[in-house]
């Protein structure tokens, strides 16, 4: 494992951990997207079906199991918790997301590296997760309210994909036959639509005012 590819899961665990601070600590989850949260929960269900088949190390396991219980139980805390439920924006929250779900499946039915279940369903999860974060910027156009912890909890979570596209030049340049050209696709589309949310993060760090999202 290089540099790169921890510092992309750490600032991606740190990104959970800020959002379930928020939730757990705070008891509100104004601001987030339950739409993009049930997404992230799909995508890792989907993407971690050989969790208990396919033993690859410890950390890897660990990883797995980590993504998969926080995004569970934050959708949990967000559907069903009594008082975290009553701050979620739900007549805000209304990108159809089944709109995202269809168009990626088909597409991971059409473009694979193997047509089998777990294949399918991987490349799928990469698909999703490239498009999972639009519910959330959506919201956050609408409310234009974004706290700090919301802010940082995005801003992380861009960070976590940048850092990966900088481990898969890594890669490439140092393990042959190192391509992936559908987790690239993707994972550069994710990343740009994080674009304009670090223009206008930055803009309001470097000015010291209050981020906002121009409507």
């Amino acid at each position: 494992m290089n540099i790169f590819r921890l510092a992309g899961d750490m600032t991606h665990l740190a990104s959970v951990l800020v959002l379930l601070l928020k939730i757990h600590t705070i008891k509100s989850c104004a601001g987030i997207s339950l739409k993009t949260q049930e997404l992230y929960a799909l995508v890792f269900v989907t993407r971690y079906l050989d969790i208990f088949t396919d033993f690859i190390s410890l950390y890897n396991t660990t990883m797995k199991l980590v993504f998969l219980g926080s995004s569970l139980s934050i959708v949990w805390y967000m559907r069903h918790h009594k008082i975290v439920r009553r701050s979620y924006d739900k007549d805000q929250d209304t990108f159809r997301h089944i709109f995202l779900v269809l168009p990626c499946l088909v597409l991971a039915l059409v473009i694979h590296e193997k047509f089998t279940f777990k294949e399918v369903m991987w490349t799928f999860s990469i698909f999703l997760e490239a498009v999972a974060i639009l519910p959330q910027l959506v919201l956050l156009q609408r409310t234009r309210n974004i706290d700090n912890l919301t802010g940082q909890y995005i801003l992380l979570l861009g960070a976590y994909r940048s850092l990966y596209i900088l481990n898969w030049v890594y890669r490439y340049f140092t393990e042959p036959h190192f391509v992936h050209w559908i987790t690239w696709i993707a994972g550069l589309v994710q990343t740009a639509l994080y674009a304009d949310f670090f223009y206008y993060y930055f803009q309001s760090w470097k000015n010291n005012t209050k981020l906002e999202l121009p409507a």
